[in-house]
C-alpha cells in the first residue's frame, strides 16, 4: 500500500507533471483565466489519462513495441474524442470557451509521456494510481491558478462576484503574463512543499534508526 501512496504522491508533489516536470504548459497557462476553465480541462485531461493508462497497461504485453506510438495516439485519440463530444453535448459553453485545447489533448506531453514511461512497463493497478496522481497533480495547479487569476483579475469566482463592488479588477491578471507570474509562484509554493516533506521524511527515517 505504501508503494501505491507513494506513486500517488509523486503525481501531486514531487513529481508534478507542470510545476517539476514541466511539461503540458501551453494548455495549463491559456485556459486558467477562469475557475470553470481549470476545472473542466483537469478533469477532462484526467479523465483521458487515466483509461489511457489503464488501456495501455492492461494490453501492455500484446502491443508490439515497433509500433507502439502509433497506437498509444489511437487510444489517446479515442479518449480524447470521447470527452470532447460529452462536453460539446452537455457543456457546450465550457467547450466552446477551452476552445482547441480540448481536441490538443491527444497530443498533451503529459499523457504520451506517462504511457510511455509508465502505464506500458507497469501493472495495472500502479497505473491507475500513477494516472489518478498525475492527473489530480495537474487538476489542482490549474483550479489555483484559475482562482487566483479570475479573483484578482474579474473579481470573481466561478462567474460569481466575490470582490467588492468598489473593486477595480487587475486585468494583467487574467493576461499571459499575468498567467506566468502565478505559475512561477506555485512553482515556488510546490519547492518549498516538496523540501518540507523531505525533511520530515529524513527526521523520521532519522527517529527510526536511532
Amino acid at each position: 500500500m505504501k508503494k501505491l501512496w507513494n506513486i500517488f504522491k509523486a503525481g501531486l508533489v514531487t513529481d508534478n507533471p507542470l510545476l517539476i516536470l514541466m511539461i503540458g504548459l501551453c494548455s495549463a497557462l491559456a485556459v486558467t483565466s477562469t475557475v470553470s476553465n481549470g476545472i473542466g480541462m483537469g478533469l477532462a485531461m484526467t479523465f483521458v489519462l487515466l483509461f489511457s493508462e489503464i488501456f495501455v497497461s492492461t494490453f501492455r504485453k500484446a502491443i508490439p513495441s515497433s509500433v507502439r506510438m502509433p497506437i498509444f495516439l489511437i487510444i489517446i485519440g479515442g479518449f480524447t474524442t470521447i470527452v470532447d463530444l460529452v462536453l460539446k453535448a452537455y457543456f457546450p459553453e465550457l467547450s466552446k470557451s477551452m476552445g482547441v485545447f480540448i481536441p490538443l489533448i491527444v497530443v498533451n506531453c503529459i499523457i504520451m509521456g506517462r504511457v510511455e514511461a509508465f502505464s506500458y512497463k507497469q501493472k495495472l493497478v500502479d497505473s491507475i494510481f500513477d494516472a489518478l496522481g498525475m492527473g489530480l497533480g495537474y487538476t489542482w495547479v490549474l483550479v489555483g491558478m484559475s482562482a487566483f487569476r479570475e479573483v484578482l483579475g474579474n473579481g470573481t469566482f466561478l462567474g460569481v462576484q466575490v470582490m467588492p463592488q468598489s473593486y477595480q479588477p487587475i486585468l494583467f491578471f487574467i493576461l499571459p503574463p499575468g498567467g506566468f507570474l502565478i505559475f512561477g509562484l506555485f512553482i515556488a509554493f510546490n519547492i518549498w512543499m516538496k523540501n518540507r516533506m523531505a525533511l520530515k521524511a529524513e527526521a523520521a527515517a532519522a527517529k527510526e534508526n536511532a
